[in-house]
């Protein structure tokens, strides 16, 4: 998957840069008929199927990495991880981590959550738990849904994959 999704790091405006992305035309293989022109266009029924396909994720990630607007979805994954850890020490660590790295004020990658949010976090991780992370998650979660998503949607990226998609269906059809 790193190999298909290498190109796709670079800010791209042509479907030829990010092509790598999608199962070459030529191959027919099970493992390249693993993204479907049907699993492509359901991506835009809803953020959660998006979010659910290790493809569409993929994709929404580049996008928002190519408007330099990543800190979003990078902190969901991580909160994603955190829920399954099951260690009281490494729970602690990863809060901390989380933390520092996206939800205090000074943090690199500053998720932009309100006040009352942040200070909440701030005191429900003094004493982690699995779900210690849930409603500032849900509230990130909420921002992508109602901005990025759809910005996702309407990208020439997005777009491209889409008609790659079709075209290869037409073709393997004939």
């Amino acid at each position: 998957m790193k190999t298909r999704l290498g190109c796709l790091s670079n800010k791209s405006d042509s479907y030829s840069d990010f092509s790598e992305f999608l199962p070459p035309a030529h191959e027919t293989t099970a493992r390249c008929l693993k993204l479907s022109t049907d699993e492509v266009v359901r991506w835009s029924e809803s953020f959660d199927h998006l979010l659910s396909h290790k493809y569409g994720l993929a994709a929404f990630r580049t996008f928002l990495k190519s408007e330099f607007s990543d800190e979003n979805i990078e902190f969901w994954m991580a909160c994603e991880e955190f829920k399954k850890t099951k260690s009281s020490t490494k729970l602690v660590s990863k809060a901390n981590k989380i933390y520092n790295e996206f939800i205090d004020v000074q943090a690199p990658r500053e998720v932009n959550i309100d006040y009352r949010t942040r200070e909440m976090t701030k005191r429900s991780l003094e004493d982690p738990s699995p779900t210690s992370l849930n409603e500032i998650q849900a509230k990130v979660y909420s921002l992508m849904e109602k901005d990025s998503y759809p910005r996702f949607l309407r990208s020439k990226m997005y777009q491209d994959i889409v008609n790659r998609m079709h075209a290869q269906g037409q073709r393997r059809s004939i």
